[in-house]
């Protein structure tokens, strides 16, 4: 039996997505940008996939731009806005907690002379919204601020964070790759400018994404060359790709209630199974068992855990379950080879020794139950094996 568990990482393709980009791989492979009918053919498929998204984001056509996927998209948004945007001032938002593809850009800047301000978290990885506020200037250009954390799921309030940003008259952007399969992605109710999406973090194909541009944001496009999206991202559309990404995002709202209450089960019966079958373990970020969100849906993604389980090495811990059929996560799949430790981890508090003994298991809308069995049952015996062995 394989059992996937990294789905924060990549998801399978839905077949449904394969089915819709099939055609333009083989039978519809012109250029968008051609007048033959080929390439208009393609044209209408990018056109089609670009108005889904922008229905299902409440936003006009225009204000979509295509990118090759999250990384890009975050990239686009960060160097874009502040560049086109530094004659207000150079002092720039964050949280602590981002992902690699939007704490190097800020890093980067920093270089360039301008000033980022990094929001701290709490234990649970929340920011404090009232830190936003208050760090907000006259020459604050913009915050970004993730939507849904990629290795511990802690949901932040963004719409709230959105309702400041907006008082304020200061850009707000949000990494939503993580969010997006299981949460309203409507910019208007969330109050942002800038949104990143992924397509392979929602069973769409990897090398596709989007950035909502919100009208009259100025950015400043990162790669030239030609006057595709709207002067903002130059090169040949991938049409397969687009169309993929408009189909998985179109799918990902369909019985998204469901799906996530189905998720939300399994997740807590994975957390509670962990916690009380191997002693030395620990959850990180928000535990939907704490009587605070007894009557509360927990801030937490539907399909995301993330453990520490003392007195092991978590790369060791995922090689061995590896060899059983059973893949899981140390941390952001963008960072692992790095052998640096999790910054998300750090902020949160947990030390250098605890960090190295984490590891994260999500789900996908096609884990069973009898999957989540199997791997705890695997899983107490293979720990107590590991700590023995030292």
């Amino acid at each position: 039996m394989e059992i996937y568990l990294d789905n924060a990482s990549t998801t399978p393709v839905d077949p449904r997505v394969l089915e819709a980009m099939l055609p333009y791989f083989t039978e519809e492979y012109g250029n968008a940008e051609s007048l033959h009918t080929k390439g208009q053919n393609a044209r209408v498929a990018v056109d089609n996939a670009r108005e889904t998204i922008a229905k299902i984001l409440n936003c006009s056509s225009d204000e979509i731009i295509f990118t090759s996927g999250g990384t890009e998209s975050n990239n686009l948004a960060i160097f874009g806005a502040a560049r086109a945007n530094s004659k207000k001032g150079k002092h720039l938002i964050v949280s602590s907690v981002e992902h690699s593809s939007v704490r190097a850009p800020f890093k980067k800047l920093e270089e360039e002379g301008y000033e980022v301000t990094w929001l701290k978290v709490d234990k649970e990885g929340f920011i404090n919204q009232t830190e936003v506020a208050t760090n907000i200037r006259p020459e604050t250009i913009f915050v970004s601020v993730m939507y849904a954390n990629n290795e511990i799921g802690t949901i932040e309030p963004i719409a709230k964070i959105g309702k400041i940003c907006r008082a304020k008259g200061v850009i707000f952007h949000t990494d939503a790759c993580q969010a997006a399969d299981s949460y309203d992605l409507d910019v208007e109710k969330l109050q942002v400018d800038m949104m990143t999406i992924n397509a392979s973090k929602v069973y769409g194909p990897k090398g596709a994404g989007v950035l909502y541009v919100k009208r009259g944001i100025k950015i400043e496009p990162l790669i030239l060359g030609s006057t595709h999206e709207n002067g903002l991202r130059a090169g040949t559309h991938n049409v397969p790709g687009i169309v993929g990404l408009g189909k998985a995002v179109e799918l990902a709202i369909i019985g998204q209630a469901e799906k996530n209450t189905r998720l939300v089960n399994l997740r807590n019966k994975l957390i509670k199974g962990v916690l009380e079958k191997m002693p030395g373990s620990q959850l990180n970020g928000p535990n939907p068992f704490d009587p605070k969100y007894a009557n509360t849906a927990c801030p937490r993604l539907p399909n995301n855990t993330n453990f520490t389980f003392k007195g092991i090495e978590g790369q060791d811990l995922l090689l061995q379950l590896d060899n059983l059929g059973i893949y899981i996560g140390t941390g952001a799949a963008c960072t692992v080879r790095t052998s640096k430790p999790s910054n998300v981890l750090h902020a949160i508090g947990l030390s250098s020794e605890l960090i190295q003994s984490s590891v994260r298991m999500t789900l996908s809308k096609n884990t069973s139950e009898t999957e989540i069995d199997h791997v705890l049952e695997i899983l107490p015996g293979l720990i107590k094996k590991m700590r023995k062995r030292g």
